[in-house]
């Protein structure tokens, strides 16, 4: 049943997309999508992937406005993954706040990081956040997607520089999968590398043993 109701998600997918359940994408040209399948960010083995059909009105600017906001959530991301690996082996020394004598050691990993930063910490992230965006941001057209003067990770050739973002690209989107399942591992366990075994007051484990909960999930 499950297996089904994800098969026929796909068959009225790719009917309404081509004409028939088994259509032939190489047959559909005159898809808009088609303007934007050579696109940096097509990449195997999915594609051009636009299930919700965002891109179908065909425009170029707003193609690359999400092109550039994707480069920006996946950069975010990327740090997001490093803040939560990194406390885990290493914390700076010394004082967060002197005047609470608070150290970098005595804040605790991931979520429950969010209470013990003082408010003066939170006004100076959310400064250097209004700045980073409020200077010349992103910009939106074709050369400058995603570029914010930034150059250390760069090449000369265009052909190395587009596989270079492209990976930066494929990076991202890991992480914006990766920050989301710690985000949601620590929430449920008090850890983004909790155990479910130790969370025994979760009110799920009352339906763990019901038919359906099949082990490969």
């Amino acid at each position: 049943g499950r297996l089904a109701m994800m098969a026929i998600i796909g068959m009225f997918f790719q009917d309404g997309l081509t004409g028939s359940a088994w259509g032939d994408w190489s047959v559909y040209t005159a898809s808009p999508l088609r303007a934007f399948e050579s696109e940096l960010g097509v990449q195997d083995p999915v594609g051009f992937w636009d299930p919700l059909g965002l891109s179908t009105d065909g425009n170029l600017q707003t193609f690359n406005r999400r092109r550039a906001i994707e480069f920006k959530h996946g950069r975010i991301s990327m740090l997001a993954c490093m803040g939560y690996i990194t406390p885990e082996y290493t914390k700076f020394p010394g004082f967060l706040s002197p005047s609470q004598s608070l150290k970098f050691s005595d804040v605790p990993n991931g979520l429950a990081a969010i209470s013990k930063v003082p408010a003066l910490g939170w006004v100076q992230i959310f400064c250097f956040i209004g700045f980073m965006e409020g200077r010349d941001g992103l910009k939106w057209d074709n050369e400058s997607r995603g570029d914010i003067g930034w150059k250390v990770i760069t090449s000369d050739d265009p052909e190395v520089l587009k596989q270079k973002r492209a990976a930066e690209l494929a990076n991202g989107r890991l992480a914006m999968m990766a920050i989301i399942g710690m985000f949601f591992q620590d929430g449920l366990t008090g850890s983004a590398w909790g155990d479910w075994a130790n969370y025994t007051g979760s009110p799920l484990r009352a339906f763990e043993c019901e038919l359906g909960d099949e082990r490969r999930w």
